[in-house]
């Protein structure tokens, strides 16, 4: 984008809220309770969202659900701490984009410097949310550098599709010999409307389409129907080179972002409804070749995404424990608050 462009995007975002915040994504949705538990075992003081799971690390997917949560929970002072470390600790490439992974264990904190688009794309969206519902034109103006930069540098284009990079660096057609690889998970769909508010010259509309364009093909790869979470374009999809060739920990994410983004597209959705679960519930990872069970989620964090669907597609209830949140680790966790406060701004029925 244009330094022109960009200055007058900023006077105008310093002068109105330029993102319309939509009722499912109000603040509110979650109770004052819940991140109060939330918080409690994933905000370090500083304002760094612990991912217990995987040696406590941060990284920019967790700085950006933190904020995203903070907000739909109201709570702005821990929204201002999960921000400010985010800006001044994560935020050091010189593009506008965070650096994916901040360590504790290591000396600098930061020793890879690659980005993680879902990362970006997700602390955009809360940035752009909290900015225009609180009527913080600082935190809408950071909302646009983030997406500019994501416009400039996150995104490629193959042939006639706009793909998201999963992170500037590594995964494009020159990178690798499969290459491009993307991951369908990082796809924020909810995002990308307001990312298109931000940047309005931006080819968002494009890359929403072409994301679930890619999902459909990805579906096909394997027996089961259910995508890799890591797809080389090269040729025809297929599982990347280097990465586990499963429907795994990224993957079990897609329906909730698909839902959160109001689809109802039973083509999408019903895979996930007929594939993901067990008869118990609990959610499968899937080896893609296939289509057997590797191994079996059980934590209410992922057992809840196929019962979203469900309540979407069918109006079926949700479960009286997948209601009740108790956290137990960073990413399950998240995504439980993530299915429960659509839910409640949604389908109320459901409940």
């Amino acid at each position: 984008m244009r330094r022109s462009a960009r200055c007058f995007l900023l006077l105008l975002a310093a002068l109105f809220p330029v993102v319309a915040v939509q009722p499912a994504m109000a603040a509110g949705a979650i109770t004052a309770g819940e991140w109060s538990l939330y918080k409690e075992k994933f905000l370090d003081p500083a304002g760094r969202i612990v991912d217990n799971a995987n040696g406590n690390i941060s990284h920019s997917e967790g700085q950006g659900y933190g904020l995203l949560l903070a907000y739909l929970a109201d709570n702005r002072g821990d929204f201002d701490r999960i921000w400010a470390f985010t800006r001044t600790e994560m935020l050091v490439r010189d593009d506008g984009l965070a650096a994916w992974k901040w360590d504790p264990g290591t000396a600098p904190h930061v020793t890879d410097t690659n980005n993680a688009t879902d990362g970006d794309l997700l602390i955009a969206y809360g940035l752009a949310l909290a900015g225009s519902a609180w009527h913080r034109p600082d935190l809408t103006g950071s909302a646009i550098n983030i997406a500019t930069a994501l416009a400039d540098g996150g995104l490629e284009t193959v042939g006639d599709l706009v793909l998201l990079k999963p992170g500037n660096s590594g995964f494009g057609a020159g990178d690798r010999a499969d290459g491009p690889v993307v991951n369908p998970s990082y796809w924020v769909f909810e995002a990308l409307p307001v990312m298109a508010e931000l940047v309005p010259d931006g080819p968002w509309r494009e890359l929403a389409d072409n994301g679930k364009a890619l999902l459909v093909r990805s579906m096909k790869i394997g027996p089961s129907n259910l995508p890799p979470d890591w797809v080389s374009l090269k040729a025809k999809p297929r599982p990347a080179d280097g990465f586990p060739q499963e429907f795994s920990y990224n993957a079990v994410r897609i329906p909730l972002y698909l839902v959160r983004s109001g689809s109802r597209d039973r083509a999408l959705l019903e895979p996930f409804l007929a594939q993901m679960p067990d008869p118990d519930g609990r959610v499968r990872i899937v080896d893609i070749a296939t289509g057997q069970t590797r191994e079996l989620l059980a934590d209410n964090g992922y057992r809840i995404i196929p019962a979203l669907v469900s309540c979407v597609l069918d109006g079926s209830r949700l479960g009286a424990e997948l209601q009740a949140f108790t956290p137990t680790e960073y990413y399950p966790s998240t995504l439980q608050l993530l299915a429960l406060s659509y839910v409640r701004r949604h389908h109320r029925e459901c409940l």
